[in-house]
């Protein structure tokens, strides 16, 4: 007899903003990303988790006890967001083109995000864990609170197989995917960004999140730049 499919429900943490003085790792949600956790939150209800995973770092921390309240959720390091390098002496032109190219088409291994982090060292670190979750037939749903990039990386080997960076998956604050996998480990992809506040994503920007990042940036720097008058 085949063994039924498990599920894995994969978000991305809700909106935060990286430009407000606190370091990238410790950015909260804004509250338009609690109410994008909680409408993920009113989505799921009816969903019994059996185990909960996050990178960690406090957006996603927050996302998932906002979303699964009634479970502990494990903190994984090896899913943190990808790391970019330090930008604050580059140009503006410079910046630009690194951000809002970053994740366009089949991204190759050796890009770096930013200056920083390549995407194949991203797919190394996040792959294991991935394996590891599949291995573990303790669960039968699971709630993975992650990054954008980091779930492009998880979404790529559902769709491709193998270590492919497909970067034209967009994920949106707060967005939820749905995976299920075979005892094989095949995937079937049921939905990719689905915004429970937004289910048809009447308004929600045209432009891609690391194009929208760029605009949060470009203000940052006017801002500074005026204080420093």
């Amino acid at each position: 007899m085949t063994q039924p499919r498990r599920r894995i429900y994969l978000m991305r943490h809700a909106q935060v903003r990286y430009f407000e003085g606190v370091a990238p790792e410790q950015v909260v949600l804004t509250d338009e990303g609690r109410r994008q956790a909680e409408a993920a939150a009113a989505a799921l209800a009816g969903v019994r988790f059996d185990r909960v995973l996050t990178s960690g770092l406090p957006r996603t921390l927050e996302t998932a006890r906002i979303v699964a309240p009634g479970i502990d959720p494990e903190e994984r390091p090896a899913l943190r967001e990808i790391e970019s390098g330090d930008i604050r002496g580059l140009d503006a032109e410079e910046v630009q083109e690194m951000m809002t190219a970053a994740f366009r088409g089949v991204v190759p291994p050796e890009t770096q995000f930013l200056g920083g982090e390549t995407i194949g060292a991203l797919v190394d670190r996040v792959l294991p864990e991935l394996d590891a979750l599949l291995a573990d037939p303790g669960w039968d749903v699971v709630l993975l609170v992650l990054h954008g990039a980091v779930n492009r990386v998880i979404l790529s080997r559902a769709i491709a197989g193998g270590r492919a960076f497909l970067g034209g998956f967009e994920q949106a604050p707060g967005c939820v995917n749905v995976l299920d996998v075979g005892a094989g480990g095949e995937f079937v992809v049921r939905a990719v960004n689905h915004t429970p506040y937004d289910p048809a994503h009447v308004h929600a920007p045209r432009e891609t999140t690391m194009e929208q990042l760029w605009a949060e940036y470009l203000e940052a720097r006017r801002r500074r730049a005026a204080s420093d008058l």
